[in-house]
């Protein structure tokens, strides 16, 4: 990927690729718009806000190398969902089962703050790869953006409709025809350090999503 679309996050994300932090100063940052990986045959989708300063934007993959990266991949594993907990750089040996992995927006935000209108120039890569996960059945939304990005993406291909927004709540399970949306709060340092989520609360989102997938299959 090589969009150029949203100056304000070239601009930082080249910047933060640039000058580093002081703990990955001797390693090469990926420095560009991070997409989406895991199973082509996914039957869950979660989706998230962005990729880390320091953790996607280094690596050049989601979720990978920061502490949020560490809670999802933990509790993925656990799940039956990946092959290893451990989610370091691109050629770690992570492997998603069943499970694909992406976000609203495929550069870092200054301050994971995306504006509006990035969030609606980023949109078509989301629905790209929507149109390609032609299985999905559960779509985790973490984090109140990733939610209704979620949501706005599959309301955009036609496959549904709402007369109001479906309200974001930890936990919260919204069925549309054959697909299930449930929220989960976003596994970042403000949210785990505090204890607003616990291992425990996102094992649950998890073990939800493998309970409905098994159920599906089996009918």
């Amino acid at each position: 990927m090589a969009c150029r679309r949203c100056p304000r996050l070239v601009r930082w994300r080249e910047k933060v690729a640039r000058e580093k932090v002081r703990r990955f100063a001797a390693l090469e940052y990926w420095g560009k718009p991070v997409p989406g990986f895991g199973d082509p045959n996914a039957r869950l989708l979660i989706v998230g806000l962005a990729p880390a300063a320091h953790g996607g934007n280094r690596t050049g993959r989601m979720f990978t190398g920061d502490e949020s990266g560490t809670w999802l991949f933990r509790a993925l594993y656990r799940a039956g969902f990946a092959n290893q907990a451990l989610s370091a750089h691109r050629g770690d040996g992570l492997l998603l089962r069943d499970c694909y992995v992406t976000a609203a927006m495929r550069c870092a935000p200054p301050q994971n703050k995306p504006s509006p209108a990035e969030i609606a120039r980023c949109r078509p890569f989301l629905l790209e790869e929507i149109g390609m996960l032609g299985r999905v059945r559960v779509v985790v939304g973490l984090g109140r953006i990733g939610f209704s990005a979620a949501l706005r993406s599959y309301r955009d291909t036609g496959r549904l409709q709402w007369d109001r927004m479906p309200r974001f709540a930890h936990g919260a399970r919204y069925a549309f025809g054959g697909l299930t949306f449930i929220a989960s709060y976003h596994p970042s340092q403000q949210n785990t350090f505090t204890g607003k989520l616990t291992e425990e609360m996102l094992d649950g989102i998890f073990r939800n999503s493998r309970d409905m997938i098994s159920a599906e299959g089996k009918r």
